[in-house]
């Protein structure tokens, strides 16, 4: 259990201590300094420890937001300040300068809590502050002050603040105008019955995939169930990252599951509708494939760009400004959320279309909507990356190498051609891929099954992945190199088992590219939760992109069509295992281990 020391003078009708209480904390009572330090020391080293000023006056879900968030492992509001395991030895240190020195680091500040946070940031500790808003924290130096705190908290409705800022702040028109008005109340509903997120985003898979059940049917009922259902588990995806901001309950493996699973259900459910499609005598199995690639592929460019630029220096361009700009014409902003096809707009679409339409209507649409928005953010991604002045980090060049999956063909190659890459333009590093990537995929597009051309394409393929990684990832455009090499990868399996036209090659395929991508979506994940990215012994098991890439290409080459679609089949199996075992045994290994509670709050998916 948390612990809460409070200290200094009690004041008379405080309701501190029973607020204190409320979230979980025993409290201890503390005259001064001197008994502060001797109760910090009493507190085992493995719970979260806080000192509060017992003059506070504020809202609980003030309290709330700088004591119990679980992300950061100092944080502080006026009055009180707190300090997770992690952190507890730097909270210690500043607590015994505090006492030796007698309040000597900040002599104005009357509040032993305050004295310790400016000490903290002396240290240049990092304490976090909560953005609190209308929410009142305060320490009242006298009656008139602590009268007029009081009526600051009586004029506030601190429960209607909670559940405002349960939603998040930057999301989709769909999301934020249909589906958020209503879904924070289902997030306090769960959280009054002790519901976690993540209890919340099984049932949003658990429905999802019941949904893809119904779309597989093939009837128009199942097909107008399964655009409910699909509406219904999009609800519970946003009322899961609500309850986790109403309530705090972040953690690693919550923002691990939420990212998975929203993958999970939207490819489960194109899996479906094929599959319902089949039963109705049109087999659209190359339409979904070809949806989750390009899907994948966008993920892959907002990934790598923002990975390749979020800690870059001088990071500032025209285009950038310009965006700036807009920002501040309201009807822009939700114009420009809409065109990229966030997750919302885009479930509330193929929900619409399976209910009214035709699994290959929906598919078309699909594709066609996220064909533009693909050219639309990867155009202005690139424009701006022509014209900002950048300088990237070796952690960036890092993320990306990481981001590419080059397996042991592409490391070995790119040792003995560092030489050469570094003689190359800035410009040839992302051409070399595209230019590769570009022949093996219209190779397995354009020849017949069974020749020898995506093979020796896939050869080539190999040199140029290698000639592409050989050189840190630091140009102003090397953040397309990984989007390149996934859809080279996704491409030439899909054409391949096109060409293949026998029963069951393209729903191989599909297996096999879902296990690859969430391969890649794992890594993505584990990047952006600072674990870093996958052991080598998984890439080089897997193969890297470059390896599966040539060793597919010789399976179509050496087998039958029939023989073709069995070694898909047995290859997706044996990546989905060897990925997901290792995944899953990392996630909760990271979760048991108390890793720092992560959760995203960016572009909308």
């Amino acid at each position: 259990m948390p612990t809460a020391i409070l200290t200094g003078q009690p004041v008379p009708g405080s309701s501190i201590e029973s607020e204190l209480r409320s979230l979980g904390f025993d409290v201890h009572l503390a005259a001064g300094a001197a008994e502060t330090e001797t109760l910090l020391a009493r507190v085992p080293g493995e719970e979260r420890v806080a000192v509060v000023d017992a003059r506070f006056v504020g809202h609980p879900h003030a309290l709330r937001l700088g004591l119990t968030d679980p992300r950061f492992p100092l944080a502080a509001i006026p009055g009180a300040v707190t300090a997770q395991p992690a952190a507890r030895q730097t909270l210690t240190r500043a607590m015994a300068r505090e006492n030796s020195t007698g309040g000597g680091t900040a002599v104005d500040v009357d509040s032993l809590a305050d004295r310790i946070t400016a000490a903290l940031d002396a240290d240049g500790a990092g304490v976090h502050r909560p953005e609190l808003g209308s929410l009142v924290a305060a320490v009242p130096a006298d009656p008139q002050a602590r009268n007029e705190a009081r009526q600051g908290v009586a004029a506030v409705d601190d429960e209607a603040v909670r559940l405002k800022s349960a939603v998040k702040a930057r999301d989709g028109f769909v999301t934020t105008h249909f589906i958020s008005p209503y879904s924070r109340y289902i997030a306090r509903w769960c959280a009054r019955r002790g519901l976690t997120p993540n209890q919340v985003t099984t049932a949003s898979l658990i429905t999802a995939l019941i949904a893809a059940g119904c779309a597989a049917t093939g009837t128009r009922g199942g097909f107008v169930a399964a655009g409910v259902l699909l509406i219904a588990s999009f609800v519970l995806d946003c009322t899961d990252g609500q309850l986790a901001r109403y309530s705090l309950q972040y953690s690693t493996l919550g923002a691990w599951l939420d990212a998975t699973f929203d993958r999970a259900k939207e490819y489960a459910y194109y899996a479906g509708l094929a599959l319902g499609a089949a039963r109705g005598g049109d087999d659209v199995w190359a339409l979904a494939l070809g949806a989750m690639v390009l899907q994948t592929c966008r993920h892959v460019v907002d990934f790598s760009f923002n990975e390749a630029n979020h800690d870059a220096s001088a990071n500032t361009s025209p285009t950038a400004a310009l965006s700036d700009k807009l920002d501040s014409v309201g009807w822009t902003v939700w114009l420009r959320r809409m065109i990229v096809l966030p997750i919302g707009e885009r479930w509330a679409m193929i929900a619409v279309l399976t209910a009214l339409t035709t699994p290959r209507i929906t598919f078309y649409a699909l594709l066609i909507g996220c064909a533009f928005a693909a050219t639309y953010t990867t155009a202005g991604r690139v424009l701006r990356s022509l014209t900002r002045k950048a300088t990237r980090t070796d952690r960036a060049a890092k993320a990306l190498a990481d981001l590419a999956d080059s397996g042991p063909l592409a490391e070995a190659g790119a040792k003995g051609l560092r030489t050469a890459a570094r003689r190359l333009p800035g410009f040839a590093t992302p051409a070399v891929a595209l230019l590769g990537g570009a022949a093996v995929v219209a190779t397995a597009a354009l020849t017949d099954f069974g020749g020898p051309w995506p093979l020796v394409a896939a050869l080539g393929y190999v040199l140029t992945s290698a000639l592409a990684v050989a050189r840190p990832l630091k140009g102003a455009l090397d953040w397309l190199v990984p989007p390149f090499f996934r859809a080279a990868e996704y491409l030439t399996v899909l054409f391949l088992a096109a060409k293949a036209d026998v029963n069951g090659a393209l729903p191989a395929a599909f297996g096999l590219v879902a296990a690859v991508a969430y391969h890649h979506y794992d890594t993505v994940y584990r990047i952006r939760g600072d674990a870093g990215a996958p052991p080598q012994w998984l890439v080089r098991t897997v193969g890297g992109h470059e390896g599966r890439t040539l060793v597919i290409t010789l399976l179509a080459v050496l087998l039958t069509a029939a023989q073709f679609k069995v070694a898909l089949t047995v290859l997706a199996v044996v990546v989905a295992l060897v990925v997901l075992v290792e995944s899953i045994r990392f996630w909760v290994a990271a979760h048991q281990v108390g890793a720092p509670a992560v959760h995203d709050e960016g572009e909308p998916a």
